[in-house]
């Protein structure tokens, strides 16, 4: 159907966007009491006694929603039920709901227009009534429904009877719904009503914090029959979320601060020989200019002050590449008389994917493995580290960055703790220093470091391999009691001299010589202290040996400071030893990297960046929404601290032509979530949106909580414990495209991914079931029978069968029973993710709500529907604000729901398709 634009409808009444601000001038309105974040107003509508215009004519009947606000005298078309076709008494399955944010009053009206749609795919309607009403007068009668009569005009004929009974969420309707069996058992449900607001969170959100992440939310209310003939009723909500952007911005600060230190570090690498300054001055050229790139990215996206979501028809501009397309919560809030309300959440986002690139080449999985492959047979110009290497090179260099300066300050607190005098301060601050020294100490304790050492002397001007004697034994040099002997200052690596393959060991083993030396003058002066402070303990201590007791009453009280001052000096200067040899030649293993196929290497960095952005900006904020759901149920945040969090993504990417590439990229950047940790802290400002910290390959997202909210936490995240995601993707094709890749391409993409991906599942299933209490595996397992649900997702990803969505419902159901969070993925998020959602919150009506058993094609028709008939001006799909699907007219609609169930009827689909469309334009 035709799309209206801003303008005036049939009727000559002009519509308007919904209203943000109201001027209220001399009037006196009286505002609506409502619940925080619960939508203001909710309604639903029937008519009776329907008088057709034509006798014997059955009536399809759609009812249009008009505000007139009471300050103003123009008429705002705000949304429409749906049709429901053959009958004179409509009951409507659909309600209407105003958000909280809308400017409504007790003094609004309300206009309700009943129309008779002759002809949907052309929109031909005919006007039957009207009726209006004030929504104080509405609130007032919120007991028993309010009748209306319908008519042609003001003082003009009756054409019937429209009621409007206000809903609330969290009340059970009076009466059964025995009714509806007979009287809408024949009606065809279509459209929903829909509504929009801007900064608000219905149903159950009542958090500040989710409210600064989550806006612009679309609501939609069913009423739905229970196989007790109850009514349950549900409210359907979509929002946008501000983290599309917030997080590839920090994501990009991130790279452009990593990239400047790595640049900085290559510039620093000293004198080399021509051949390897020729390669750095070519690096640090293409890595500035990549530098350039970012940075003009991040100017770029600081300017967007618009959408808070990136449409599908952006997905190839440059500027936007790192945002991912249309990224929203789908919530389905569901109350059902004597079980208890429940939540399910899907985010829905489209694939992570360099679209700006394209995919002529294929995507990331081919492209890094192709380019992994020719580096290793490709080695005259450059030295080979394997990925694992350069990865554990980048990860030592950056457990330097951390730890240099961290032992720095307890080292400065330690020396502030023996200025003092006091020992317990002495022990803590020694305790600390003696923490992190080992970590530095063993952070060098890799054979990497000694061989990048030797490759980086050889790449010196006139550097000559040659391997002295061997040094004597270490224990033989000096007393580990004794500090080492001063370090000589010099170029990291000798230029001009033979190799010395063990000094990188001895100027490593004197940073720990120099530790030994630091705590055997603390232990020395606190025991001196203590025997000062009396003789008859220290005589009575039959461990303490004579001449340590004679040396300690020998010499009175000396000054701790200058005790230990020289030692913790020699400790600094041994680690800046270490530090500028280690991170030497640790820079050079990565201009290895650099230096082979420039620019092609820096251009696959720019893609993995790229998807892993889009990708991470929907896990921040199903991570945020997830904690926002469970923050009060115990069980899943010890899960959260004791195994980490299953995050399920769901793929519906065909293996056919340029969604190969897709699903290739797709497939790197949800496995690069797994470098992914989170970390709980308390918010100290009004600012609650995630900090990013970290770089490449590892990543600390900070999550804000008020204090209210934090401090209800379990100890062990409240202490700052990193918190760990598990990524896994099960795709399956189910477009068109899908059936000729099927028939005459390739599925070992899927497969294998699908494949992998069940490892990493049933990995994590072991892992919960190790470390969770006894007790509550126990119950865990009453409930749940996760055990056969993973060996029937296993045996239907060995049957490689075509199109077996079974594998997508019991991916989706193991996710939901292990307290996961659920993405719903294709091209666009919009057609077939669309199809997916609402299958699925379908069959969770079904199983877990007892939807009757005879209105389950009706509700998913219901979700599945387009607004298109005299409803709201925009298009139909996530980019404006609409859950349902984004085909051309509803009856091209429903053929692709078929394709949940045969590919041979999409054949005979596509060729009437074909058909129609060339009797169309010819």
């Amino acid at each position: 159907m035709e799309i209206k634009e801003e303008g005036t409808s049939e009727e000559g009444q002009h519509f308007l966007p919904t209203p943000q601000t109201h001027d209220t001038g001399d009037f006196q309105l009286t505002s609506i009491q409502k619940t925080p974040n619960e939508p203001q107003l909710e309604f639903i509508l029937a008519c009776k006694d329907l008088v057709a215009p034509v006798r014997d004519r059955k009536l399809n009947t759609l009812v249009q929603i008009s505000v007139i606000h009471p300050a103003e005298q123009g008429l705002t078309r705000y949304s429409s039920t749906e049709i429901v076709e053959g009958t004179r008494d409509p009951l409507f399955l659909t309600g209407v709901t105003f958000p909280s944010e809308y400017p409504i009053y007790e003094e609004t009206k309300i206009k309700l227009t009943v129309y008779d749609v002759k002809d949907k795919s052309h929109d031909t309607r005919s006007f039957l009534g009207y009726a209006s009403f004030k929504v104080g007068e509405l609130l007032k009668s919120k007991e028993q429904p309010l009748a209306l009569s319908l008519r042609t005009s003001d003082g003009g004929k009756v054409v019937g009877t429209i009621e409007v009974s206000v809903v609330k969420m969290g009340e059970i309707e009076d009466g059964e719904a025995d009714h509806i069996t007979t009287d809408v058992q024949a009606q065809k449900c279509a459209l929903v009503c829909e509504c929009t607001a801007s900064e608000s969170v219905s149903g159950k959100d009542n958090l500040p914090f989710l409210n600064a992440v989550l806006k612009n939310p679309v609501c939609k209310l069913y009423r739905f029959p229970t196989s007790d003939n109850k009514w349950m009723r549900i409210r359907e909500q979509m929002s946008e979320s501000i983290l599309s952007f917030h997080i590839p911005k920090e994501l990009i600060s991130l790279h452009i601060k990593e990239d400047l230190c790595r640049n900085q570090e290559l510039k620093e690498l000293g004198e080399l020989s021509p051949h390897w300054d020729n390669l750095r001055k070519n690096v640090l050229t293409h890595c500035d200019q990549m530098v350039n790139m970012y940075q003009d990215i991040l100017t770029e996206l600081s300017k967007e002050t618009g959408s808070s979501f990136k449409s599908s028809s952006n997905k190839g501009e440059k500027t936007l590449e790192f945002v991912p397309i249309n990224l929203h919560l789908q919530r389905m809030h569901v109350h059902t008389p004597q079980l208890k309300d429940a939540l399910y959440d899907v985010i829905t986002v489209g694939a992570p994917a360099a679209h700006f690139q394209g995919f002529k080449n294929g995507g990331l999985r081919k492209l890094l493995h192709r380019f992994e492959t020719e580096r290793r047979n490709t080695g005259y110009q450059f030295i080979y580290y394997s990925p694992e290497n350069t990865a554990k090179a980048k990860e030592v260099l950056s457990n330097i960055n951390q730890l240099q300066p961290l032992i720095a300050t307890h080292a400065d607190l330690l020396l502030n703790s023996a200025s003092q005098h006091s020992p317990d301060s002495l022990k803590n601050s020694l305790k600390m220093l003696s923490e992190k020294t080992e970590l530095f100490v063993h952070a060098f304790k890799d054979q990497l470091v000694r061989s990048a050492l030797l490759a980086l002397y050889t790449a010196r001007p006139g550097g000559v391999l040659n391997k002295p004697p061997s040094p004597k034994n270490s224990t033989e040099e000096s007393c580990p009691q004794d500090p080492p002997p001063p370090m000589r200052r010099q170029d990291s690596i000798p230029h001009h001299s033979d190799y010395d393959e063990e000094e990188w060991d001895r100027v490593w083993a004197n940073v720990g010589k120099s530790l030994n030396c630091v705590i055997a003058m603390v232990d020395k002066l606190i025991d001196r202290d203590g025997a000062s402070e009396g003789s008859s303990g220290s005589r009575r201590d039959g461990e303490k040996e004579p001449s340590v007791v004679d040396s300690v009453m020998s010499h009175p009280r000396e000054d701790w400071y200058e005790q230990l001052y020289p030692l913790i000096l020699t400790l600094k200067d041994c680690m800046g030893e270490v530090v500028s040899r280690a991170k030497q030649s640790l820079t050079f293993v990565l201009l290895q990297e650099l230096a082979y196929s420039l620019p092609q290497c820096l251009m696959l960095t720019l893609r993995r960046d790229v998807v892993f952005s889009q990708a991470l900006a929907g896990l921040v904020c199903g991570f945020i929404i997830k904690l926002h759901t469970s923050l009060h149920d115990p069980g899943f945040l010890q899960q959260l601290h004791t195994v980490g969090l299953l995050v399920q993504y769901e793929g519906l990417l065909s293996t056919y032509s340029d969604e190969i590439g897709m699903l290739e990229d797709m497939a790197v950047g949800v496995s690069d979530l797994k470098n992914v940790a989170f970390k709980i802290i308390e918010a100290k400002s009004n600012d609650v949106l995630p900090v990013i910290t970290g770089r490449r390959e590892h990543y600390v997202v900070e999550v804000k909580l008020p204090a209210r909210m934090f401090e209800s936490l379990p100890l062990q995240i409240k202490e700052g414990q990193l918190l760990h995601v598990y990524p896994v993707l099960f795709n399956v094709g189910i477009n068109e495209q899908q059936t000729l890749a099927e028939r005459f391409g390739d599925v070992s993409l899927q497969e294998s991914i699908n494949q992998e991906n069940f490892e990493l599942l049933k990995e994590y299933y072991t892992t919960f079931m190790e470390k969770m209490p006894p007790d509550y595996i126990s119950q865990f397992q009453e409930q749940n029978d996760l055990k056969g649900f993973l060996e029937n997702l296993h045996q239907n990803i060995q049957a490689k069968k075509r199109k077996n969505v079974e594998i997508m419902w019991l991916a989706a159901t193991i996710c939901r029973k292990l307290n996961g969070i659920r993405f719903t993925c294709c091209k666009s998020a919009k057609d077939r993710t669309s199809m997916s959602v609402t299958l699925e919150q379908c069959s969770i009506l079904r199983d877990e709500h007892q939807l009757h058993k005879d209105f389950f094609i009706r509700a998913l028709d219901c979700m599945r529907s387009r607004q298109t008939q005299g409803a709201l001006n925009e298009s139909d799909d996530p980019e404006t604000g609409c859950l349902s699907d984004n085909k051309p007219t509803s009856r091209h609609f429903y053929p692709v729901a078929l394709l949940l169930v045969s590919s041979h009827l999409l054949v005979v689909w596509l060729i009437l398709s074909l058909a129609l469309l060339l009797a169309k334009y010819q």
